[in-house]
């Protein structure tokens, strides 16, 4: 790989995106590397465009990296991956795309990635996304996600898109079963012309399932942002969904939220807040010496950490 493709990777997976148990390394369209061991098993699709990975039941702390890096202007590439996590098995996965794209075509990358949670199993996933490069094309990224969880599993998911992607369009679906959780948490920065869009569809049919899901956007300059949450609780369960986003400059950010209760013991709760930047907090940072530029920054990323 050249500099700009090691620094692509980095960017989804850190410094070290060869030092884990398994990885799938796929490049411009193509799987490029791989690594397997007796507990995690990654296979070629054969229908269609993307892997199956296998966890074995009561593997424990094993780390799995799914990058994907594109640096061809033009090209769209779709790929279906699909997690399949053994009983009690406990996983950290880190997948995610990086854009570099410095001619005047598009490039863009849809991944759809289901997860398949068997009893008690636990599964971290951490996703980022970002664009660069100096030419017109856009980088276009739409990350779709669905979850299935068995009873007693448990999944994290970080997701992250803080810089270079002109469009986007995000879309998170899960089904949980009896005392299963689901804990989100998403965080977007658009600038220029930007526009994302976030879409939760979350569907509790067990007995004490739960969600948490948090939404942390900033938008600045004339980027646009939207956020969609539609919560359904089919029995006792419990849900909270928050959407906080910092607009600036003449960016806009639309929140629309939807929570169905289908039991009388579904707890399900919304919270929504869209603003400007402080202005006590502002004069704060200001009064320690910095600059009103420097004085945002600091709390931008703050905000997004």
């Amino acid at each position: 790989m050249n500099s700009i493709e090691k620094n692509l990777l980095e960017e989804v997976v850190g410094k070290d995106p060869l030092d884990a148990d398994a990885y799938n390394i796929r490049q411009n369209g193509k799987s490029v590397d791989r690594k397997i061991n007796p507990y995690v098993t990654i296979v070629s699709k054969e229908d269609n465009s993307g892997i199956d990975v296998y966890v074995k039941e009561d593997t424990l702390f094993s780390t799995i990296n799914i990058p994907v890096i594109i640096t061809e202007s033009g090209l769209t590439d779709v790929v279906y991956n699909d997690f399949h996590i053994g009983r009690n098995a406990n996983v950290i996965i880190v997948a995610g795309c990086a854009i570099h794209n410095d001619y005047h075509k598009d490039a863009q990358h849809d991944g759809i990635h289901r997860f398949y949670l068997e009893e008690g199993s636990k599964v971290k996933y951490i996703e980022r996304h970002c664009g660069e490069g100096i030419g017109d094309g856009k980088k276009i990224l739409n990350p779709v996600t669905e979850i299935h969880m068995k009873q007693g599993s448990y999944m994290v998911m970080d997701t992250t898109q803080i810089k270079g992607v002109d469009d986007t369009i995000r879309t998170t679906k899960a089904i949980l079963e009896e005392d299963s959780t689901l804990v989100v948490t998403e965080k977007i920065l658009t600038s220029q012309q930007q526009e994302a869009k976030t879409t939760f569809e979350v569907v509790l049919n067990g007995r004490n399932a739960s969600t948490h899901v948090t939404s942390r956007s900033v938008a600045t300059d004339s980027s646009y942002q939207e956020f969609v949450s539609n919560i359904t609780g089919n029995t006792k369960c419990y849900a909270h969904v928050e959407c906080d986003a910092i607009i600036k400059d003449h960016a806009s950010v639309k929140a629309v939220p939807e929570i169905y209760a289908k039991d009388v013991d579904a707890n399900l709760i919304h919270e929504a807040s869209i603003g400007k930047i402080a202005g006590e907090q502002l004069m704060k940072l200001m009064s320690l010496g910095l600059s009103e530029k420097e004085a945002e920054d600091a709390i931008i990323q703050g905000f997004l950490k």
